[in-house]
């Protein structure tokens, strides 16, 4: 069998981490598969894994602007696909607009799927882009002869709108191994005027992130006495990064308890996550949060919303909030600081939940759909 990989909308860390880790962890010989074709943009071959069996590919068009990418992905693709005999397409994006037959499709994105996240974007050429792009996803999920979720509540969610799909899986993304247990065994925290409480939350800047509700949170425990600074990673780069400075005007003028950091690779993310002593997690839309699953991995406490998937990805690992209540935040994140106890059994228990999600687990489990997809398509 011949596998075929669309990665060419793979733009976002959480997209390039997916394809980089099932394909290290791949081993195609256990399904029967000979050879594996990627086709992707010349940036992202540059770090995928150079193995006998894979051939990557980087059209011109994948280098031009989306307009040149989507005709390439409809006129020229097909063409390719059968030039090199794939027997069966990966689209790495359900917002595709290929053609070829047989094909998986996997699910990321769930900001189209969420109005209420959705109308975060009221009145603009976001909020259309989206409402487009929810339309292009509901296509592809109902002509893919199977579809890949990375969680059950996007499962749910998604096929609430775009109808119930006959052959589907759960496939959760998996946490590279640097980041296992890397903070487990650092001293735990304890409360004194001298000790720096060190909160870190790490996203890029939108308007579903929240991070000014986490800054106001920070400052009602600052002034209720506590010597805490909390930490943004992932911040600066965005317009939305106005909504930031805003809060931190009003609750840190001073720029006392308030570090921010740009976007850093993953190696780079580690003295972050060994540094801090509680890990913030804000978001109010995702598919899967991939610096959750990181942080969990690490060993830390979590404070974490309530809201999506978070809840089935930490399960019982963490405490949760509404993140757009800084004073809930506030109260959730405190119970950590003077709780021992609880301190202690977050750490144990998320960095065990964070054992289920390996790249390992994920690739196999993807490339043995693929070739149980391929062949419910021989017997058609």
């Amino acid at each position: 069998m011949i596998i075929a990989i669309d990665a060419s909308r793979n733009r976002s860390g959480g997209a390039i981490a997916h394809l980089i880790g099932i394909l290290n962890h791949a081993k195609p010989e256990k399904f029967n598969i000979t050879k594996i074709h990627v086709w992707s943009y010349k940036k992202m071959s540059t770090v995928l894994p150079e193995r006998s069996w894979l051939e990557v590919h980087t059209p011109a068009a994948l280098e031009k602007g989306i307009l040149h990418q989507i005709i390439w992905q409809r006129f020229k693709f097909n063409k390719e696909l059968k030039l090199f005999k794939c027997d069966i397409l990966l689209n790495t994006d359900a917002g595709t607009f290929g053609v070829f037959i047989p094909c998986v499709t996997m699910s990321r994105d769930m900001l189209s799927y969420e109005p209420k996240e959705m109308n975060r974007y009221s009145r603009t050429f976001s909020w259309i882009r989206l409402w487009l792009l929810r339309y292009v996803q509901n296509r592809s999920f109902r002509r893919a002869n199977g579809v890949v979720f990375l969680t059950n509540y996007a499962s749910t969610v998604i096929q609430k709108d775009c109808g119930l799909l006959k052959n589907y899986i759960i496939i959760p993304h998996g946490v590279h191994e640097m980041f296992r247990g890397i903070a487990i065994t650092k001293k735990d925290l304890y409360i004194s005027h001298k000790y720096v409480i060190r909160c870190l939350y790490v996203s890029n800047v939108l308007p579903y992130k929240h991070q000014w509700n986490v800054i106001r949170a920070i400052s009602i425990l600052k002034n209720k006495g506590y010597n805490i600074e909390l930490h943004l990673v992932g911040v600066g780069d965005s317009r939305y990064q106005i909504l930031i400075d805003n809060e931190i005007s009003i609750s840190d003028s001073a720029n006392h308890f308030v570090k921010q950091y740009p976007f850093v690779a993953n190696k780079d993310l580690l003295p972050h996550l060994k540094n801090c002593d509680i890990f913030i997690f804000a978001s109010s839309c995702e598919n899967m949060p991939v610096t959750l699953v990181e942080a969990m991995a690490a060993g830390l406490p979590i404070a974490c919303s309530n809201r999506g998937p978070m809840p089935e990805v930490l399960k019982n690992g963490g405490v949760f909030f509404d993140p757009e209540n800084p004073t809930e935040i506030a109260c959730q994140v405190e119970k950590i600081i003077t709780d021992t106890e609880l301190r202690f059994s977050l750490k144990q228990k998320s960095y065990r939940i964070a054992n289920s999600y390996s790249w390992k687990r994920s690739s196999d489990e993807t490339f043995h759909f693929l070739m149980s997809t391929y062949q419910k398509t021989l017997i058609k």
